[in-house]
């Protein structure tokens, strides 16, 4: 069934959402801070391990680094056009929006809740790869492996951040659902090289979703999302 990996990742942060609001009405506020801290740091390694994978190379009986203007140019470029789109205001506006909807309109924390576990479980090229895998084939096996992990990051990032985080299960679906349907265009698109610089700079980006965890810096990750575009379209520029 077309489509399937999609519905069983949504179900999964649904299921990750319920199960952290269990688990964290037994946290004090001191606990869920330190949880917070907690899944910054793990993010911040998850993502250094991507990027470095993408960055470093071996060549005979030396490491050598690279893609360092891809870097450079890709976020800078990006974040110009996130900037111009007002992509974090969007995100913040939609947020806002199901915190009234839901009822939550006390809960202070849930738009940031709502923002940083969308940008979590957007951000990567298992989300794309495995859609364009669903839709052509109907194969939902990396989606399936990602929902594992989101429902496990949901759940930790529920229990510190609050309720907010399940509902990042509807920026998912919008995604993957589309490059499911869309799945046959995107194909040629996606060559190795492609899904290579997506991987490298969605590590960068979950990066920062990292260092606002942790340091609670308000990097405007949302607006840096077009860098993905322009890692994807680098990967047919010669000099890249």
């Amino acid at each position: 069934m077309v489509g399937l990996g999609t519905i069983i990742n949504t179900a999964a942060i649904v299921a990750g959402g319920v199960l952290g609001k269990l688990f964290g009405r037994f946290l004090s506020e001191s606990a869920q801070e330190t949880l917070t801290r907690v899944c910054g740091i793990s993010t911040l390694f998850i993502a250094i391990a991507g990027a470095l994978e993408g960055m470093m190379k071996v060549e005979g009986d030396s490491l050598t680094s690279g893609n360092a203007l891809l870097i450079i140019c890709c976020l800078a470029l990006g974040s110009l056009i996130g900037e111009w789109l007002g992509i974090e205001d969007a995100f913040q506006r939609f947020g806002a929006w199901l915190k009234r909807k839901t009822g939550n309109e006390r809960d202070a924390g849930f738009v940031n809740a709502f923002v940083t576990a969308s940008l979590t479980v957007c951000i990567g090229a298992m989300a794309i790869v495995g859609s364009i895998e669903d839709g052509i084939k109907g194969d939902y096996s990396i989606l399936a492996t990602k929902a594992v992990l989101d429902l496990i990051i949901i759940t930790v990032m529920t229990g510190s951040l609050g309720k907010g985080c399940a509902f990042s299960a509807i920026p998912v679906a919008i995604l993957q659902g589309t490059v499911t349907v869309l799945a046959g265009l995107l194909r040629p698109v996606m060559t190795a090289g492609a899904l290579t610089n997506l991987s490298l700079i969605g590590s960068v980006l979950i990066f920062c979703v990292g260092v606002n965890l942790v340091w609670d810096r308000g990097l405007k990750v949302a607006n840096m999302l077009p860098a993905l575009v322009l890692a994807v379209g680098a990967a047919f520029v010669p000099w890249f």
